[in-house]
């Protein structure tokens, strides 16, 4: 038991129609794996690596411009030879840039906008850096360090604009030497890593909620629109609006990009826990694409969360976000099978799981309950927790699940997390009251084009033995998901209904 039946104090409270995101057990109980949001690719506005090569082809490396015979001379076969060489740099070049997008963006964003100090043209000017590295690295080579380049590169497109519309006339002395330039920052620096610095930036209290966690997954985390939209549940054009206007709020309320102090940092801690969860679910399971997990984020969120709790370690939400997050990724390796199948919850392998990463997150779970002051991270992770600490999946203690997710709910009025409090209920008293309560929430707008729950409703259906309103309830949730490694698991257990 993890803190007793009940946690001692409320935790943070919620706003807006910020996400609420399911539990990766409880959905795996239900047969899917966890309920996560994807994240995309975002490279440009466009949203496709593709518009980088064609931009940079016309320019550079094409065979048409270099190596013809009737310009060298030489045999068909050195021109062939060159025009090959010169198809392997570009292509090498591409590889480099796509890989340094997935892995740089957050840094080269991050550093330009310190020095830009705007938003909008930091973000600018890295788009245009990432444009001409293509060019760049395709006729003279990668560079050792592709995003110490793309980010010299896009700080210096920066200070030309800033010399072009000649604002900080009386600073221009001190922005000859990019790698110098620094913001005006409190004597204490209390964030040290730039991405973490842009990240409270975009949580600034002045910013409405919603806005906060949309803008920081755009800018510092390249989320695209559609799937921030998929994680709030709202329509795609909404959230575009919503952050364009947190962007226009930044310039108009002249918002500066600086380190927040550290009387500062208690009152966005909130906006910030909410995005790294966020990050952490759209890497867990991506709802499009081959890949179930993208394993960089899932990454990335576990970094950002350690250097939180190293900010401040006495914050029992800190602490029960690192658990949660840790808790879950344990199940990493056994979440699919060799071919890449999805597999349940008590399908998968529990010697495989990360004890080590379990142990440190069963640690910090308990920390926060002893403070007396549990939130809505701290339990969910203790969720995970008696997940993860149980010897099979018949051994759960669904339970003190259910009374887990009570307290949650009763801090975090959530449909999703109603959605997967049924689930719990289904192992406790039966698929026909988990039913009813499914059947409820279905009434709830907000889930409205949500998979997860005609795929519970669907699993609830089969255990109660009537397959063809399951087969309906299935076909509904396949209407709606885009990534295949659970449309192919809900594609078999459809066919395995007829």
């Amino acid at each position: 038991m993890i803190g007793g039946d009940q946690p001692a104090a409320p935790g943070a409270a919620t706003c807006g129609d910020e996400p609420a995101l399911p539990d990766a057990a409880t959905c795996d109980a239900a047969g899917v794996d966890a309920g996560r949001d994807s994240v995309g690719r975002h490279v440009n506005p466009t949203n496709a690596p593709a518009d980088f090569v064609a931009s940079g082809a016309g320019q550079h490396g094409g065979a048409g411009q270099h190596g013809g015979a009737g310009q060298h001379g030489g045999a068909g076969q050195h021109d062939a030879a060159g025009q090959h060489d010169a198809a392997g740099q570009h292509d090498a070049a591409e590889r480099a840039l796509v890989d340094a997008h997935r892995r740089e963006w957050a840094f080269v964003l991050a550093a330009t906008a310190r020095v830009a100090g705007d938003l909008d043209l930091a973000e600018e000017c890295v788009q245009e850096a990432y444009v001409a590295a293509l060019g760049a690295w395709a006729r003279d080579g990668v560079p050792d360090r592709p995003g110490a380049w793309l980010t010299a590169t896009a700080r210096r497109k920066a200070l030309d604009v800033l010399r072009r519309r000649q604002v900080f006339r009386s600073k221009l002395p001190l922005l000859v030497e990019p790698d110098e330039v620094e913001m005006d920052e409190p004597d204490e620096v209390a964030v040290p890593d730039d991405r973490l610095r842009l990240v409270f930036t975009c949580c600034h209290p002045a910013i409405a909620r919603e806005a906060q966690v949309a803008l920081t997954l755009r800018l510092v985390c390249g989320v695209s629109t559609g799937d921030i939209a998929r994680a709030f549940l709202v329509s795609e054009p909404t959230m575009a609006a919503r952050v364009t206007r947190a962007k226009k709020k930044i310039s108009v309320a002249r918002i500066p990009y600086r380190v927040p102090d550290s009387a500062e940092l208690p009152e966005r801690l909130d906006a910030v826990l909410t995005v790294v969860h966020l990050l952490f679910t759209t890497g867990h399971t991506a709802p499009s694409g081959g890949d179930l997990v993208r394993a960089d984020l899932v990454d990335r969120a576990l970094h950002l969360t350690r250097m939180l709790r190293e900010l401040m370690p006495d914050e029992p939400e800190v602490r029960g976000l690192q658990a949660l997050l840790l808790l879950t990724d344990a199940r990493r390796a056994t979440r699919t099978d060799d071919q890449g199948r999805l597999l349940r919850l008590e399908d998968q392998d529990r010697s495989r799981w990360d004890r080590a990463a379990i142990d440190e997150g069963h640690r910090l779970v308990v920390d926060a309950f002893r403070t007396g002051r549990v939130g809505r991270y701290a339990l969910q992770a203790a969720i995970a927790s008696l997940h993860a600490l149980a010897p099979s999946y018949a051994a759960t203690d669904w339970p003190q699940i259910v009374r887990l997710y009570d307290a949650l709910l009763a801090r975090w009025p959530s449909p999703v997390v109603a959605l997967n409090r049924a689930v719990a209920v289904s192992m406790v008293d039966g698929p026909e009251a988990a039913l009813a309560e499914v059947d409820a929430l279905a009434q709830d707008p907000r889930l409205a084009g949500y998979h997860y729950l005609p795929a519970i409703r669907a699993d609830l259906l089969r255990r109660l033995n009537r397959p063809a309103e399951a087969a309906q309830a299935y076909r509904a949730a396949l209407e709606l998901v885009d990534n295949a490694a659970e449309r192919a698991f809900l594609t078999t257990r459809l066919t395995n209904l007829t």
